[in-house]
């Protein structure tokens, strides 16, 4: 039976490292509270510039924020300014951010384009900078997230993770994509053994890691210490749950029932709408309901009619209606 050991970052113990990854406009606190709730070993909250961390932007804060249920939290930077990701770095550290997480695999354009994110994978010399200014800057530990590489010709995931290893960071986390794959293909989970075996760190496993089956085969292939799941928790924020039970050696909790999802659908919108304020909220919620009603009869007609209002209460009328179905008598 495949089971997890507990790992351990600076000062900062998880028993069962089944990690919820960061994704921009997705694991914001309302879903990561969500999370927390059905079970996570770390939540690692959006990615955050840090010039826009230190000018405090609304945005920038929003995204900080998290949920005394959550702790201890990890808080993601990206940037490529060594003196800003000190100053950021510092700035959540003062706040009481467990672990300050260094982004090295965002492959979107404008990260990319701006130097940050993945772009660092093709400039080692600048991300070591980033590393060691960050490192020297916080009393907490700090953790670095990358790819394979920038593309199949330049896998250097081992040799950056041992950079940031001789540097001090304490845990290293791979995606098993390059930059110039994007979300496309397959994760290449085999691939994370060989940055396992360059460092004596902990590494964590990302990508594609959909369910229990997913977590056990990716931990077999790549060796890793533990998995980061990200879009397989969409719509399910009770996967990293089952997947921590059956790594824990438990037997994993089933789908929750409709009633439950229901309940957890209207409580995630109605959090969301408080968190980003009425007209934000709505629009942010919209991917959500996509994710959850995925699959059920009528979703895509549903989908297609609820991303057209701009009210609330409109929106938990149809919820309500769509689901009435799908429903016991006794929550309908």
């Amino acid at each position: 039976m495949q089971t997890l050991k507990p790992i351990q970052i600076g000062p900062v113990t998880i028993d069962t490292p089944v990690i919820l990854a960061p994704m921009t406009g997705v694991t914001d606190m309302p879903f990561r509270t969500l999370v927390r709730r059905y079970g996570s070993g770390l939540n690692v909250t959006e990615m955050i510039a840090s010039p826009a961390m230190i000018r405090q932007t609304r945005q920038s804060l929003q995204k900080a924020a998290w949920h005394l249920s959550e702790e201890p939290v990890s808080m993601q930077l990206a940037g490529c300014v060594p003196e800003e990701m000190a100053e950021a770095a510092k700035l959540n550290a003062d706040k009481g951010a467990a672990i300050i997480d260094i982004n090295m695999g965002c492959p979107v354009k404008k990260v990319v384009n701006g130097d940050a994110g993945s772009a660092l994978m093709r400039d080692l010399p600048l991300a070591a900078r980033l590393i060691e200014a960050t490192v020297k800057a916080v009393d907490v530990p700090v953790t670095v997230k990358m790819r394979m590489g920038w593309d199949h010709s330049s896998l250097n995931a081992p040799e950056l993770a041992r950079i940031a290893q001789d540097l001090g960071a304490q845990l290293i986390t791979v995606h098993g994509r390059t930059r110039n794959q994007m979300y496309k293909g397959s994760a290449d989970w085999a691939f994370v053994r060989s940055v396992k075996e360059a460092v004596s760190l902990p590494v964590i496993v990302n990508g594609d890691i959909c369910s229990v089956e997913d977590a056990r085969t990716a931990l077999a292939q790549s060796g890793a210490d533990g998995v980061m799941i990200g879009r397989g928790a969409y719509g399910k924020p009770w996967l990293l749950g089952q997947v921590m039970q059956a790594l824990s050696g438990g037997t994993p909790r089933g789908e929750p029932s409709m009633d439950e999802q229901y309940a957890l659908i209207i409580e995630h919108y109605r959090a969301m709408l408080e968190h980003y304020g009425e007209q934000v909220g709505v629009n942010i919620a919209r991917k959500h309901l996509g994710w959850y009603t995925k699959g059920l009869v009528g979703s895509a007609e549903f989908r297609n009619a609820v991303n057209q209002i701009p009210d609330s209460r409109t929106v938990l009328d149809m919820l309500a209606r769509f689901y009435e179905p799908h429903l016991s008598k006794a929550a309908a």
